[in-house]
């Protein structure tokens, strides 16, 4: 039985019947939301990339890229073994977020013949450090890394890695190779060291590593062993041999790490972090290697051409 509305009733009605056509007709005609997508921050790590964000990351680095080199060997009796490894990846990853970079993964593949008698080493042969880091660089290199800087966690890497850059003359490559040695300037202040001896695993390393990785620094144990210069090998000054390191630090350390402290750690990492970002710039900024290096490579082919 139908009963005739009053006007509260038909208002009600009328109301009820526009709010579902309304909704009918957003079923059948979908609108698109208008909210922009926010821009995606590029990650500095290479390998948390993907493939079209790489191709952007290299853009916004301008071809710069950055090799840490570290090394896996035995530091102290309280240290990791991949002191030198992390560091150097620490240092590269924060420089890099303050002056964009693309960072390569961790790279261990350096000089350490000199501990091969303890646990946990990785000792190449000099043929396959030298070809590896070759190709390395020349697939950096084709992936649009023109520029290549080579951050150095290890003092057994120091000469290798001056003498691979200058080896880059031999033949042409459309990159080019920079080293920076990462060690702290005698004069660059900071909290004072209580240690006179501090080369591996000594004060400086170990409060760095307090720093970098906490939790995988013990130095309740750095005293177990001994960090002193046993002089098994006395030489005159400016004779070079292989052995020394053997015959001064035949446990592969040399300090005492037992001196660090979290300050000092601080410190010393602000500094390296500071450093390497601002030759980031530097090399971002540098139009002439890559010009003189080209230029060199055409006048090697023709030495008599030469003006002399």
């Amino acid at each position: 039985m139908n009963y005739p509305m009053d006007r509260r009733s038909l208002k009600q009605y009328c109301a009820v019947a526009f709010i579902s056509s309304l909704s009918l007709w957003s079923t059948a005609h979908p609108v698109q939301a208008q909210t922009a997508t926010p821009q995606t921050k590029l990650s500095v790590h290479w390998e948390e990339l993907t493939g079209p964000d790489f191709v952007k990351a290299i853009q916004q680095a301008q071809g710069t890229c950055i090799l840490p080199i570290g090394i896996l060997e035995k530091h102290g009796p309280h240290m990791p073994i991949g002191s030198d490894l992390l560091t150097s990846r620490y240092t590269a990853v924060h420089a890099a977020e303050k002056q964009y970079a693309v960072v390569f993964p961790e790279y261990y593949f350096g000089q350490i013949n000199e501990a091969k008698h303890e646990p946990g080493t990785m000792a190449y042969s000099r043929e396959l450090v030298l070809s590896l880091l070759q190709a390395t660089t020349d697939e950096m290199g084709r992936n649009g890394c023109k520029k290549i800087l080579i951050v150095n966690g290890h003092g057994g890497n120091n000469h290798l890695l001056p003498y691979f850059a200058q080896t880059q003359l031999e033949r042409p490559h459309d990159y080019v190779v920079y080293v920076f040695d990462q060690r702290m300037p005698a004069n660059a202040g900071g909290p004072p060291k209580k240690t006179t001896n501090d080369q591996h695993a000594g004060e400086s390393e170990t409060s760095k590593m307090m720093v970098i990785r906490p939790d995988l620094v013990h130095p309740d144990r750095a005293n177990s062993e001994s960090g002193t210069d046993q002089h098994h090998l006395n030489l005159p000054d400016g004779i070079y041999t292989g052995i020394w390191w053997y015959a001064r630090f035949p446990d592969h350390y040399s300090g005492d790490g037992s001196a660090a402290t979290l300050a000092l750690g601080q410190y010393q990492m602000n500094w390296w972090v500071d450093a390497v970002s601002k030759a980031i710039v530097a090399i971002k900024a540098d139009s002439e290697s890559l010009r003189l290096q080209k230029e060199f490579y055409e006048k090697s082919e023709h030495p008599l051409n030469t003006p002399q």
